[in-house]
């Protein structure tokens, strides 16, 4: 399947504003806004925090997954796509995330 088809099987985002991304000291190491450009992966993150609970390898691995060939494209140049090298790094051994929602008023 394509990052387009899975995204239309995530959870609606309309609710949120953004997602940080905590580490384990809860300093936000990222921010993923619900913007053009980001919303696909703030579907993603926000579904990976309600299924796993935590950006942790399994959810990386999952992420990994729904991104499909946007995935591979990340590999072959990194830093093109960071929301998606985070998941690369999460899966190779980096330390897992808390996810914290910021909701739209």
């Amino acid at each position: 399947m394509t990052f387009a088809e899975n995204l239309k099987k995530l959870p609606g985002i309309s609710h949120l504003a953004a997602v940080n991304l905590l580490d384990k000291r809860e300093i936000v190491v990222a921010s993923i806004e619900n913007k053009p450009g980001s919303q696909g992966s703030l579907a993603v993150y926000n579904h990976l925090a309600q299924t796993y609970g935590s950006i942790n390898a399994e959810a990386a691995r999952k992420g990994l997954e729904i991104f499909a060939e946007h995935t591979e494209d990340a590999r072959t140049n990194p830093g093109k796509h960071p929301n998606i090298d985070r998941l690369l790094a999460i899966e190779q051994g980096a330390p897992a995330l808390r996810v914290k929602h910021v909701f739209a008023v």
